[in-house]
């Protein structure tokens, strides 16, 4: 890498956290809803498309989709042989996990906000439901089969309760641990 290209990429990424943090401190402090991207942009020092440049909507600032290759990577770190359900479980879990202890509390200030609006606790089932579709699509690319009907319905259900752990966690104001919370969750498909 170029010490221009370098420079650049630390400029983005610095552009890019500042829209963040300053989005969370507005949200805090007004709530979501009531905050545009016009305000986010301007109290970020950019305009509005830099912000767009940054991130897709004022959603994606607090909730974004993995891309199919982090899935396909996720799964691959667990035993093929187990059932596919329990499979994306314990990927779920080991990548709750590995979140570094210095990020999670940006993570619990993001899904805080989500817990409190409803439009975005319903756009987070949207979301649940394309990383379901991409688990389902990773499993078909491993195994040459396509799930089947229960197969769909389990995947789907493990991450509805994700989801369900995630925001207790972030209700909870980070108590219990989140990888606790999304455990329960997970136990509770089996009650």
């Amino acid at each position: 890498m170029t010490e221009t290209s370098d420079w650049r990429t630390r400029r983005w990424e610095a552009t890019h956290r500042r829209i963040l943090t300053t989005a969370l401190d507005l949200f805090q402090d007004f709530g979501y809803e009531q905050v545009s991207v016009n305000q986010i942009a301007k109290r970020s020092g950019v305009s509005v498309p830099t912000f767009y440049a940054h991130y897709p909507s004022k959603e994606h600032l607090l909730m974004g989709l993995p891309t199919q290759e982090a899935v396909d990577a996720l799964l691959a770190t667990q035993p093929a042989d187990l059932p596919l359900d329990e499979r994306v479980r314990r990927a779920l879990l080991s990548f709750l996990g590995g979140v570094p202890p210095e990020q999670l509390e940006e993570v619990l200030a993001r899904w805080r906000v989500v817990a409190a609006t409803p439009a975005l606790r319903i756009r987070a089932a949207e979301f649940e439901r394309a990383t379901a579709g991409m688990f389902l699509a990773s499993a078909t690319s491993s195994s040459g089969e396509a799930p089947g009907p229960g197969d769909v319905v389990r995947i789907g259900a493990v991450l509805v309760a994700y989801t369900a752990g995630v925001l207790l966690w972030a209700e909870g104001d980070g108590e219990p641990d989140v990888v606790k919370a999304v455990d329960e969750a997970f136990r509770a498909l089996s009650d």
